[in-house]
Parts: structure tokens; sequence; C-alpha cells
């Protein structure tokens, strides 16, 4: 196993807030500053994919992406009421968090990996660029229903297709726009990229997905810089682990929550995600090598992390046990799947006549 720096960012930060507990920042505070990096980092990504790439593979990415992240979160709702003894609301927030894959974590886990062809890297790079926006969409309709008395379940689907809609109609606009006026450098981009997201979160939509798509759309084109592009989310994937650790006092999360973790892993890791997405890409093209190693690849991180924080800036209810419960999970599934995601690609998504290495 090659433990990825993500998790020792993580932990370390997270060691380092129980050494020195004045270094631990404010909820509010830490949301701010992920944002900003899921917004480069989901940016840089799909730029990366393209649009080519995009469209090659959009069934699966599409499915995984939509229907997959609903699905697990069913799963993982049920098996959290059911099996842990939890409220309905608090499982469903739960599971709301947990469900998406992480565009951080993915990209950086995929990064250099040119021994991945076709379409399986472009299927998770995807799903983990356009799950995320579904499951923050989803997370926002429960806090809205969670949070007000009278409202109905209406909330969260509508909450949902206004987050999608806007989200994407904004990310298009601003792919065409740079695509077509602009192609400047990249910090001039990075400016156009905090515009759109900012104009789509003022019009209630996704800001996540908007800057996602717009990446999408000026991908083909030729960047000089995509280097640099990468150095500068490969940061800002260090910066959002750093800074979700410093708000987590290791030594004072209970054995229970561990054991609820590490449970709840488990069954996402080797139940929930094997059924969803064995189930959804049984009708798409893939050796079956490829398809586990997809079902693999549905890596936790950051966007779960982060949607539990949002638990606990609107103050719902159990949000510390929320908060921690997906700490541990993030950690798990950074660990144990992240760790292994090298030599699962070698055995599992390399070309056909490709030696095993």
């Amino acid at each position: 196993m090659r433990i990825p720096p993500s998790a020792l960012f993580l932990v370390a930060a997270a060691f380092a807030s129980d050494l020195f507990p004045a270094l631990g920042p404010s909820f509010s505070r830490v949301e701010t500053v992920v944002t900003v990096a899921l917004v480069v980092i989901l940016y840089d990504g799909g730029a990366s994919i393209g649009w080519r790439r995009f469209r090659a593979a959009a069934v699966p990415i599409v499915s995984l992406g939509i229907a997959g992240t609903f699905a697990t979160a069913g799963l993982v709702a049920a098996f959290a009421h059911l099996a842990l003894g939890l409220g309905w609301l608090t499982s469903g927030l739960l599971a709301a968090a947990i469900a998406p894959t992480d565009p951080a974590v993915v990209f950086s886990a995929l990064r250099g990996g040119h021994q991945l062809r076709g379409r399986t890297r472009t299927i998770l790079e995807g799903e983990s660029g356009a799950n995320d926006p579904v499951g923050i969409a989803l997370m926002l309709g429960l806090i809205a229903f969670a949070t007000h008395a009278d409202a109905s379940f209406w909330i969260v689907v509508r909450v949902f297709f206004e987050q999608v809609v806007i989200g994407l109609i904004i990310g298009l606009a601003g792919g065409v726009l740079e695509r077509r006026f602009l192609r400047v450098g990249w910090m001039r981009t990075l400016v156009l990229v905090a515009v759109v997201y900012v104009v789509a979160d003022l019009a209630h939509g996704s800001g996540f997905l908007a800057v996602f798509v717009m990446g999408l759309v000026v991908g083909d084109i030729e960047a000089p810089s995509q280097s640099l592009q990468d150095r500068v989310a490969s940061a800002a994937e260090i910066v959002a682990f750093v800074a979700l650790g410093l708000t987590v006092h290791i030594s004072g999360i209970a054995g229970t929550r561990w054991a609820e973790g590490l449970a709840l892993a488990a069954f996402v890791t080797l139940l929930a995600r094997p059924a969803v997405a064995g189930a959804l890409l049984a009708p798409v093209h893939l050796r079956h090598g490829e398809r586990l190693f997809v079902i693999w690849g549905g890596l936790k991180g950051a966007v779960p992390i982060l949607l539990a924080a949002f638990a606990v800036t609107h103050h719902v209810n159990d949000a510390a046990r929320i908060y921690e419960t997906v700490f541990v999970v993030v950690l798990a599934s950074v660990v144990v799947q992240g760790g292994t995601i090298p030599i699962a690609a070698r055995r599992l998504a390399r070309p056909r006549g490709a030696r095993a290495g």
C-alpha cells in the first residue's frame, strides 16, 4: 500500500489540533477555504477531461453521478437507521455526506496513472466531478428540510433541481465565454472561474457544477499552462485536507463513533458501491477488471467532510456526531482504497497486453 498524501495531511492536521487546540479554525472559515480549494480542483478536473473524453463516457458518468449518488445515499441511510439505530433524518444527512466520491482524492490518486487508458479513468474522474454537486444539492435540501419546521420533503426536490439546472446553464455560459472570447492565462482564468462560481451561487445554483462544466467546455483547448494548473490543484488539495483536519480532535472521537464510521465505510465500500455501480455499469462496454476498478475507485475525501461541516454550520441535530462519523469514513476510505489504487490499477485496469509489473 502507498498511503496517499491527502491522508497524511488530514491525520497530521488532526493530531496538530489535538496538541495545539488554538490552531483549530471556525467551521465557517474552513467551509470557505475548502470551497475555494474545491472550485480550483473541480475546474482543473473538468479541464483535464475535456468535452470529447466526457462525451465518450457520458452515459456511465451521468448514471453514476446522479442515479448512483441517490441510490447509494438511500442504501446508506437505510443501513444507518436499521443497523446503527440512528433517526431517519440523521441517517439521511449522514448518507448525503457519504454518498459522493471526491474529486480531490480521485484526481490525485489517478494523476500520473499512465497505465489507465480508455474510458476507465474518464468514468472515475467524471463521476467524482458530477456527483459532488448532486451530493451537495441533496445535502442542502435535507438541511433545509431539517431546519424548517413547516417544510415538506418537496423542498429537497426543489433545491436539487434548482442547483443542478442553474449550475449547468451558468457553467456552459462561462465555458463558452472563455473559449470564444478570452483564452487568456491561468491567473485570469481563475478569476473567471471565481466569477462563474459566485454567479451560480447567487442564483441559487450549484457553483461546483458550474465550474466543473466550464472546465469540460474549455478542456479541449490546448493549454500550455496545464502543468501549472495541475500544481495549483494539487496545492488546493493539500490546503483542503489540512483545513479539514484542523477541525477534528482525534482524541475526542468516542469509540462508538469509530465503530460506526468503520461500519459505514465497510458497508458503502463492500456492499452499497458494488451493488449500485455494478448495476449501473452492467450495460456499459467494459472489461471485467475495468468494471471492478471503477467500483473500487469510489474514494471519499474532502467533499463528504465539507458536507458534514454544512450540518454543523446550520446547527442541525446530531451535527457533531455526523461530522465525526464522516471523518472516520473518509479516513478509512483514503487509507484503504486510496492506498491500494496503484496496485488495483495495475491488476485490474491495465490495457490488454500490458504486464502486471
